[in-house]
């Protein structure tokens, strides 16, 4: 990658308990396509990736390993949030710094991305029910480092 190249990031997304369990990549559109606003989301495959569009890796996280979170919280029948997103796991690492970004960086597309657009049907299947996400960072892998 060069200088101003985005750091590739994966996003896995749990709902709990036990509705379904994918992992998700977020990838920006190609460059020069008009985004339009996608259709509501109707089943949990079509809520994941409206979730994980919303992850930006945080600029001063480029340089640590690999590093997880993850973040819980749940949603009303309107997509929108309810309570405060908390953070349950993060890996171990040597510094807490790499923690800190990624965990506000994960609170942070949870609200970029509430509420989601959801439809009647969804909306009543997960209301109130916990969702789990994981934010993955792999690091400089790759870029000589």
């Amino acid at each position: 990658m060069t200088g101003g190249a985005a750091i590739p990031a994966r996003v896995a997304l749990v709902i709990v308990p036990l509705l379904a369990a994918t992992r998700a990549q977020a990838d920006p559109a190609p460059a020069g396509m008009a985004q339009t606003a996608p259709a509501p989301a109707d089943t949990l495959k079509d809520l994941y990736p409206a979730l994980a569009a919303c992850w930006i890796v945080p600029e001063g996280l480029a340089r640590f390993e690999r590093t997880e979170i993850t973040a819980r919280f749940a949603l009303r029948r309107d997509g929108s949030v309810i309570g405060t997103p908390r953070v349950t796991f993060a890996t171990e690492g040597g510094d807490g710094r790499a923690r800190a970004l990624l965990a506000e960086a994960a609170v942070s597309a949870i609200r970029r991305c509430t509420p989601a657009r959801v439809t009647a049907a969804l909306g009543a299947a997960i209301a109130g029910r916990p969702i789990a996400l994981r934010f993955i960072h792999h690091g400089p892998r790759g870029q000589g480092i």
